[in-house]
């Protein structure tokens, strides 16, 4: 009896010891003998002790930090960018037989193909399209884990951090295209209203009697203004019109 009881102990230990479970966002990769024998999904397995191993992995989607890069632009200007990338397993095997540590080879593998893509792009490009840059460099990145069944599924560029000298430079030189913008507006504004003075002046030379009256309106204008002495040359036609205006009043009385 002491002997069938260690027997079944023994059995009991080895069936406790052969028991894996595995959670819904986990796979395992067997191996008998060294040997790879498949890939196994989620919930009860049964792994015979010694003869096979097995090796969990992740099928989430993981969150890598990319620590924060030295970039030369291609307009020779230094920069400090770090981003974040996204990516999941999508081939458990691929990723234990083909590369060792997946997870550090991707992120050693984004921080190199981060520096080559911007350093392809002026700071302008940089700053004003970082869009089409991660597009880029996850393009890249994808095409290079495919091997070891990795599918990068985002890249994001946090920060492009800029040397303070730099940042002085680019506030001068805003500054500059606002004054540039603000000159060429105000020329148009010039420009604009003298056309429209010319139009109103071949307008007035068709129509002497308009120019009178407009002449009138400005004398008007000119008298609200209080405590003003304003001097004010007659034009010729304005005067012979009103003598004209006089001899026919004198005429009527005489008549």
């Amino acid at each position: 009896m002491p002997v069938l009881g260690i027997i079944f102990l023994f059995i009991f230990f080895v069936l406790v010891a052969s028991i894996r479970i595995l959670k819904e966002y986990e796979r395992g990769v067997i191996y008998t003998l060294g040997k790879y024998t498949g890939t196994r999904g989620a919930g009860l397995q049964i792994v015979i002790p010694v003869l096979q191993e097995l090796v969990r992995v992740d099928v989430r989607i993981r969150t890598e930090d990319i620590p924060s890069q030295d970039v030369i632009s291609k307009d020779n200007v230094s920069v400090r960018v770090n981003a974040v990338v996204y990516y999941r397993v999508i081939d458990p095997s691929q990723a234990i037989n083909q590369v060792e540590h997946f997870d550090r080879a991707t992120s050693e593998l984004a921080q190199t193909t981060l520096r080559s893509v911007l350093g392809m792009h002026e700071l302008d490009d940089m700053l004003a399209h970082r869009e089409k840059l991660n597009a880029d460099v996850q393009e890249i990145l994808d095409k290079q884990t495919d091997g070891w069944g990795i599918k990068v599924t985002d890249v994001q560029i946090k920060h492009i951090d800029l040397d303070t000298t730099m940042v002085r430079a680019m506030a001068k030189q805003a500054e500059a295209e606002r004054e540039r913008r603000a000159k060429i507006i105000n020329s148009e504004g010039e420009l604009q209203a003298a056309q429209k003075l010319d139009e109103a002046a071949e307008i007035l030379a068709r129509r002497p009697q308009t120019m009178q009256l407009r002449y009138l309106g400005t004398l008007s204008e000119f008298q609200s203004s209080p405590g003003s002495t304003i001097v004010l040359p007659l034009p010729m036609d304005l005067l012979s019109s009103i003598g004209n205006i006089g001899q026919a009043v004198t005429g009527k009385k005489s008549a």
